[in-house]
């Protein structure tokens, strides 16, 4: 039996104030209905049924572009680069040469500096089952090196969102793309995350040396830690816990090592929600995995229903090249050469239980 097509529609979701037109297109299978728009490649809707059928939108999100303009910090929804996650003093060294990017998050980059991938107006084209988003980021840009094209394709297929993340530069620079959906499985109005249960693939974590959240360059093992997520935790069962590393990120807000071969497709992460029966799996082929609780959420954010996202109201699981990476020559390379690809899969499958 042949399946059915994903319906992909395409319409206008606002106007930026300097005139740019940004679209919404909205991609539906029986199973799960994606709504992404133009401004930062971002996710702004996705919805899915729970155990009994209920639909509704398990991304912190909102229904007009105002909101996502003016409150960048919290990075709803979006793609994050051209380098996400942090970046120490925004300094590294690259062929012989200090590079220095802007800096946003205290002394340091995060999730590509002061005007990042997420403030941008990318190129959209429908695809086969989705939409392929296209964007060109100058020399320079950020104080990155390079001319940089890249490409992120979302495509929906039944219960199944795959994002597939491409980039070449025409000099050498570094490349670390993800996407920065907030998940509550209960649904975007339902209150925190704490109880629900989470499945990290990992053995190890990265530490962080402060609340500024650079690694130490340590990959250290999760056993005996509340960093354990090898079998299933709730996620309000230790984030409270008298421990440095959740003292310094106000909960998770850590790199988790991914186990299995980087490049290779497979099993990160499955969140399952108890209350409403829906499950998340993720697959990525990045080599780790950034579980964000949602700390710094302080309820100024109010979303599509009119609620406020208090803290820890949803989560993020951010595919990645470990933070500050360029800073530390023993964690996967991040350097992206003339002549060569980034590639980055990551797969997110909606389930019930």
């Amino acid at each position: 039996m042949e399946k059915q097509r994903t319906q992909v529609t395409c319409e206008v979701f606002g106007t930026l104030a300097g005139g740019g037109q940004v679209d919404v297109y909205t991609l539906k299978s029986a199973a799960v209905e994606l709504r992404l728009i133009t401004y930062g490649a971002r996710v702004v809707g996705l919805k899915t049924a729970d155990r009994a059928g209920a639909w509704d939108d398990v991304a912190l999100g909102y229904d007009a572009l105002k909101p996502y303009v003016e409150a960048r910090n919290a990075y709803l929804g979006t793609m994050v680069g051209r380098f996400a996650n942090r970046i120490a003093q925004g300094r590294f060294e690259l062929e012989g040469r200090t590079v220095q990017t802007t800096i946003n998050n205290g002394p340091n980059m995060l999730h590509g500096g002061k005007e990042g991938f997420d403030q941008r107006n990318w190129e959209a084209a429908i695809v086969p089952d989705g939409v392929e988003f296209t964007l060109l980021s100058p020399d320079g840009d950020q104080g990155f090196p390079g001319a940089l094209r890249a490409r992120v394709r979302y495509t929906l297929q039944d219960n199944v969102v795959r994002m597939t993340s491409s980039a070449r530069s025409d000099q050498t620079t570094v490349v670390n793309l993800t996407n920065h959906t907030y998940f509550n499985l209960d649904g975007e109005a339902s209150g925190t995350i704490l109880g629900q249960d989470l499945t990290l693939e990992a053995e190890a974590y990265t530490p962080v040396a402060s609340a500024e959240a650079i690694p130490t360059g340590e990959i250290a093992t999760v056993e005996g830690t509340p960093f354990d997520f090898r079998s299933p935790t709730r996620i309000g069962a230790r984030i409270e816990e008298p421990n440095e590393q959740l003292a310094f990120g106000r909960g998770y807000d850590h790199n988790w090592v991914v186990r299995g071969r980087a490049g290779e497709l497979r099993p990160a992460a499955k969140l399952y929600a108890p209350a409403s029966g829906r499950v998340l799996r993720v697959e990525t082929t990045e080599p780790g995995i950034q579980f964000y609780s949602g700390n710094f959420l302080d309820g100024t954010l109010i979303g599509r229903s009119g609620v406020n996202y208090a803290k820890r109201s949803g989560l993020c699981l951010e595919t990645q090249r470990f933070p500050d990476t360029p800073n530390h020559p023993n964690f996967p390379s991040a350097v992206l050469k003339p002549g060569e690809e980034y590639s980055s899969v990551t797969t997110w499958t909606f389930l019930v239980e």
